[in-house]
């Protein structure tokens, strides 16, 4: 689950610190409605809205009450948001600061395990989500719900371990503790 965890954390983090451009173009209000994009319709009401500033501390453009957490895109090449369970944030605050500082993906990932390991960082439970809608333009961008489910199995959750149908759900990283669960999004 860590290297999962630290994967998609260096995926979200590199869009976060892409460019600081185009989040500085837009009103607090235009971010707060590109980011929560990414969550299922039920949750963007109530979802918190973070961005990072360029130390890599977090700013909080809306307080929410649901437990989903977002962020608004920061790339200038291309599109990505993403929304997590709130137990998802520690961590993600502590890689905001780790990207600000210059780390690349290879050292942010050891110093997340590094922190997770000595209890700095508590890893997320089981079926916590993260939602992802990413491509080359907004009008372009696919989205992707995942679900962690570290250790799980093919045969315990009945799920495929490779892509089959469009769009269908399938287990990624069986029997790891990096297991989750893709669910790809229209």
């Amino acid at each position: 689950m860590k290297l999962l965890l630290t994967a998609c954390a260096a995926a979200m983090l590199t869009a976060a610190f892409a460019s600081g451009a185009m989040a500085q173009t837009m009103s607090k209000d235009e971010q707060i409605a590109q980011a929560v994009k990414a969550a299922p319709e039920a949750l963007r009401a109530g979802a918190t809205v973070v961005s990072y500033d360029a130390k890599g501390d977090p700013v909080v453009l809306r307080e929410g009450n649901n437990g989903i957490v977002c962020t608004p895109n920061r790339q200038t090449t291309s599109y990505s948001v993403n929304c997590y369970g709130a137990a998802l944030r520690a961590q993600r605050d502590f890689e905001a600061k780790e990207r600000a500082s210059g780390k690349d993906a290879k050292a942010l990932a050891a110093d997340t395990q590094a922190a997770m390991a000595s209890g700095k960082l508590k890893p997320p439970p089981t079926g916590t989500a993260m939602y992802m809608l990413m491509g080359q333009t907004e009008a372009s961008a696919k989205g992707m719900w995942v679900v962690l489910v570290p250790n799980m199995t093919a045969e315990a959750t009945g799920l495929p371990t490779q892509p089959t149908e469009k769009g269908t759900p399938w287990l990624m990283r069986a029997g790891t503790p990096a297991a989750h669960i893709h669910i790809p999004q229209p």
